[in-house]
């Protein structure tokens, strides 16, 4: 019987001890390699594009000879006006990386040593860098044969205490107005996106707009993806009758992916509903479209993309109150 990926060496390609061993000049090279790697690692000016840069070893810094603009490996990044250590922010995409359900701020926090605000300010950077990975514009349509489902979630109302006093939470008029629902389509062998909407009937115009013309469409038996049979071949399954229909009808892929995003919420996150919602979602969708890819790929992919995004509208300054 054949090993596993996931449990074989060829899945170990980077450990914690080799980032955590090396040394500020190793590091800091390492940036310069994430960040400018169509150049083989040598920097040059993130605004005119010039080649020709100046290097201040004392400080870290370059200058482009062009136009004298001065600018660091992580400046205009999303680790622009950093704190920490090159060092440190490589051991947290690692330690991010290495995370198969995700990976807790709070642990982030302790493994790091810095307060817990860093850690889930930097965890959701990461995350947004995953995002704009997932849902690239220069990306194609889904094609081929793509699954769609939807997950509710949020919204919980606890039920009185004592028996009488208990209402029916299923109303309309006892919803606290909070519940959301991920909705996903998954390309057969292909990629993953995730949109987070009020419900499963607002998902239509989204799946219209990412999924090609001619795609079988698999789904389940809700009626708010009747719309889509007149815009594509669907093929539907009653999963209160079965799991995969006689005409070949399945959301097994949709599936899984609710239940990596589950998986995180019970044992990593505990509560990941609410505002950042969809950013959980994007993570567990790159995650589970990359889960056989060796974890220093992954390491590489991630640290690429968060040195390729701007700095972050939504994050700079969190606790500052400086953003809404």
């Amino acid at each position: 019987m054949s090993q596993h990926f996931l449990l074989s060496a060829a899945a170990r390609s980077l450990s914690l001890a080799q980032v955590a061993r090396l040394s500020d000049e190793e590091a800091h090279a390492k940036f310069c390699e994430l960040r400018w790697y169509d150049n083989d690692g040598k920097p040059y000016c993130p605004r005119c594009g010039g080649a020709e840069v100046y290097t201040y070893e004392a400080r870290r810094i370059f200058k482009c000879k062009a136009c004298r603009r001065q600018f660091s490996a992580t400046s205009g990044t999303l680790f622009h006006s950093r704190k920490l250590s090159h060092r440190d922010y490589l051991l947290a995409i690692a330690i991010f990386t290495n995370g198969a359900k995700g990976h807790a701020a709070l642990q982030l926090s302790r493994d790091l040593n810095v307060q817990y605000k860093t850690a889930f300010v930097l965890s959701h950077k990461l995350r947004e860098a995953i995002a704009s990975e997932v849902h690239d514009p220069a990306a194609p349509e889904l094609a081929g044969e793509v699954q769609i489902d939807g997950l509710y979630t949020g919204g919980h109302q606890r039920p009185a205490n004592r028996k009488e006093d208990r209402v029916d939470r299923r109303l309309a008029e006892e919803q606290t107005g909070k519940r959301q629902v991920v909705v996903v389509a998954r390309e057969y062998l292909g990629r993953t996106l995730t949109f987070v909407v009020a419900k499963e009937s607002e998902g239509v115009p989204l799946i219209r707009q990412h999924v090609a013309s001619g795609t079988v469409i698999h789904a389940d038996e809700a009626a708010g993806w009747d719309r889509l049979h007149a815009s594509y071949p669907m093929l539907r399954v009653n999963h209160s009758r079965e799991f995969k229909s006689e005409a070949g009808a399945c959301t097994n892929e949709a599936e899984s992916f609710f239940s990596r995003l589950r998986r995180a919420q019970y044992g990593i996150h505990h509560r990941i509903a609410g505002p950042y919602l969809d950013q959980y979602a994007n993570e567990m969708a790159w995650r589970e479209d990359n889960r056989r890819v060796p974890n220093g790929m992954q390491w590489r992919w991630i640290g690429r993309a968060a040195l390729r995004n701007p700095k972050s509208e939504k994050w700079c300054g969190y606790w500052q109150r400086s953003a809404a």
